[in-house]
């Protein structure tokens, strides 16, 4: 086990430096210098080759990567161009503000996509299974700025229920801001709430036709003792895709987050890309892509411990 944790770490550095190189290139590729954009038109030549050599832009681009991969490694991802603010100390409450959507949206989506499944599953042909897999087909297919809006107008403007933007008071603990969080995880929840019980649905309905599953049966077993053997069989692909979900849930919040105005990394990074600011920009993709690379390689072990056969 220990062999193949090291096997996927090993792999994963690679991963890692191309995605570095292809977030450092994606954001030069749009013509213009963000310098050239926030200075005023009287500025001089001369300030603004100050400006551009203050932030590295005076340089050949491979010498800026090499400089910016060896800064981000460190931790230090420069100033912001828009606000002169560190990058890192925007970037780490963007981020804190991000996962406690995402945990919560991603524990309440498995939690639904698990428990429709299953019940599709065991009761196929059904009207439960029909139920359960209309619901699961509408958290796939609507969109999430859609969901929000919807929300918003439902519970904010028609009924004044919950808040319709922000996350309160910065200075209440989170617990107590709990109306704020409602909105925001019942519509990051959704996506993964249907493809996970898909997922569900289809895996234990091919276990079901397995041979043991009748096995278990004929040797006395009851239902429950059986579900927990399907339940482990199924757990493998379904943990995959939860580790995949999770790192959507953290890169592609943007949308709700804009329209809760949620001070997240997505938030941050739709201000990012309006101000061509290219520091945050970088960093907050590096960061998130670098979490969705590692959440993947802790899946990939966690499938190896519980399934022996992928560690072959």
């Amino acid at each position: 086990m220990l062999v193949f944790a090291l096997r996927r770490l090993l792999q994963a550095i690679p991963i890692l430096l191309g995605v570095s190189l292809v977030v450092f290139g994606l954001v030069h590729i749009a013509p213009g210098n963000p310098i050239d954009m926030l200075m005023p038109p009287e500025a001089s030549p001369e300030i603004v080759a100050q400006m551009k050599a203050a932030y590295g832009f005076d340089k050949p681009l491979y010498m800026q990567y090499l400089l910016w991969l060896l800064r981000a490694v460190r931790g230090d991802f420069g100033l912001s161009v828009f606000n002169a603010a560190p990058v890192w100390g925007q970037l780490v409450t963007a981020l804190e503000n991000t996962f406690i959507l995402a945990i919560l949206g991603a524990a309440l989506g498995f939690a639904l996509g698990i428990l429709t499944g299953l019940i599709a599953a065991l009761y196929h042909g059904r009207w439960p299974d029909k139920v359960a897999s209309a619901i699961a087909t509408a958290g796939v297919s609507l969109p999430h700025y859609w969901c929000a809006i919807v929300l918003v107008l439902v519970f904010a403007v028609f009924h004044d229920w919950l808040p319709a933007q922000g996350m309160g008071d910065d200075s209440l603990p989170i617990w107590q801001r709990l109306d704020f969080l409602v909105l925001p995880v019942v519509t990051l929840s959704l996506i993964p709430m249907g493809v996970i019980g898909r997922l569900v649905r289809a895996t234990v309905l091919d276990i079901l036709g397995q041979d043991f599953v009748g096995a278990l049966s004929a040797k006395g077993l009851t239902r429950w003792p059986v579900l927990r053997h399907i339940i482990k069989n199924a757990a493998p692909p379904v943990l995959a895709l939860m580790g995949l979900q999770f790192g959507y849930l953290l890169g592609g919040s943007i949308l709700v987050e804009t329209v809760f105005n949620w001070p997240g990394s997505g938030n941050l990074l739709n201000l990012a890309i309006f101000r061509r600011d290219i520091p945050v920009l970088q960093a907050t993709i590096l960061v998130l892509a670098t979490f969705f690379v590692l959440l993947n390689l802790m899946v990939d072990i966690a499938q190896a411990a519980i399934d022996p056969r992928i560690r072959r």
